[in-house]
Formats: structure tokens, sequence, C-alpha cells
């Protein structure tokens, strides 16, 4: 009996050092992985890892781990064409993540995320000082009032001289996906004020693409919609390279 004891407890000690070790190995992996991401990717911020499921130190016999979240809160840029869009609340979950003997190279077969664009990010995006976008209403019609849900309209205002005159428009865009990886808004319509020509030059002014660049290669933008603090934009992707391999 008491041989049996004494085998169990030494199988509890020996569990406990190995769930102990198993738990510090996942503590530098994430760390290391978050470095990796953010030197990687060229992001201004370091992400916050999380390797999900036990034991870790089994996962990296098999050169494989079931599930990663990224997040990262703040501070993070994206380079946006010409300008520069500050996304923030980016969130990713990857499953199947695939690494190197070396740990230098990591690709997860699928991830989904989300990330959030500010309207105070997207004036600045539009790369123009009289230009600037809030939000335009659940109802679509840039006061507020109720409408259908999922309605992405955007409120969008400058200023344009014209002919000897100033207009400062205030039109409801929509906001959309367009390739996978560009956010556009277009103003569904322009007042003409009764000029001719008036409605190109206030469209070159408040209508724009930006693409977005700087994600993991594999992750597109497959949705966005319009809140009242932002846009939130939904991200989606398969085989997408977190490190290695370049872009």
């Amino acid at each position: 009996m008491r041989a049996i004891r004494t085998t169990l407890i030494v199988a509890v000690v020996l569990a406990g050092l190995f769930v102990a070790a198993d738990r510090v190995a996942v503590y530098f992996a994430e760390n290391k992985a978050a470095e990796k991401i953010r030197s990687s990717q060229n992001l201004s911020g370091t992400p916050e890892v999380s390797i999900k499921g036990f034991p870790f130190l089994t996962q990296v016999a098999n050169s494989s781990l079931d599930e990663v979240e990224v997040k990262l809160k703040e501070g993070v840029t994206a380079s946006a064409g010409g300008q520069s869009v500050r996304v923030s609340r980016f969130d990713a979950t990857l499953n199947d993540v695939a690494f190197d003997s070396s740990f230098t190279s990591a690709t997860a077969r699928k991830a989904t995320g989300t990330a959030h664009l500010s309207y105070a990010d997207l004036t600045k995006a539009a790369g123009d000082p009289a230009v600037s976008v809030g939000y335009g209403g659940a109802g679509g019609d840039g006061k507020g009032g109720q409408g259908a849900a999922g309605d992405n309209k955007v409120k969008v205002t400058g200023k344009v001289s014209f002919l000897g005159q100033t207009v400062e428009p205030s039109v409801v865009s929509s906001v959309s996906v367009v390739n996978g990886d560009t956010i556009r808004l277009r103003a569904e319509e322009i007042p003409a004020q009764g000029l001719p020509g008036v409605e190109h030059k206030i469209r070159s002014k408040i209508d724009f693409d930006r693409k977005i660049t700087g994600l993991p290669r594999g992750i597109t933008v497959t949705k966005v919609a319009a809140t009242p603090d932002g846009v939130d934009i939904t991200l989606g992707g398969d085989n997408v390279r977190l490190a290695g391999g370049g872009n």
C-alpha cells in the first residue's frame, strides 16, 4: 500500500512539474511569437498572443498549434495608399498553425478576425483637411434616424471652391469593400447647387478608396459595417502566412 501511495505521489509531483514546464514554455513562446509578428508585419505596436490548447509541448513536438489568438489594442498603423490609417482593436483567431523546425516560418490554415477604424482616423485617411467623415445614422440618412440594421452609411462633409463660389456639401456615402483589401467611400447623391460640373468637383474631394496593406498575407477584408463610433471590419483568410517567406 505504501508503495502504491508513493508511486501516486511521485506521479502527481511529476505531473505538476510537467504542467509548470509546459506553462513556462507557453509564456516564452507567446512573447517570442508576439515579437516575431510585430517585426515581420512592421506593426507599430506589439500584439498580445495567446496560445490555446494543452499540452503545449506536445503541440510543439508535432510542429502545429491548434489555436492562437492575436490581439492589438491600439496604436497599430497600416499603410493605405499614400495615406496612413490607424487601425485599432485588431483581434484575430488563427487555427491549425504550422511552423518549421527553426521557428522562423508559420502559416495558419484558417484565420478569422475583426478590426476597427475610427471616424477620426478615416478623416485623416481622406488626405484633405477640408473633408471629414462621421456616422451616417442607423437609417442611413445622416441624421441618426431609425432604419434597417447594417446600413453601411457614413456622413462625409467637405469644402469645395468652384467657379468663384465655395460650397460645403454634407452627403451620405456608402462604405464598402473592394477586392478584399480596399475600403471605398462613395457619395450616393451630390447636391449640384445648380452649377454645371460641380458634382465631379465635389466627388473628387469626398469619394475615395483606401487600400489596406500590412495585414498578414492571406488575410482579406470580407465585410465592413458603419457604427456610431467608427467602421468595424471583418477579416478572414486561408493559409495565412504569419512570418517568414516574405510578402
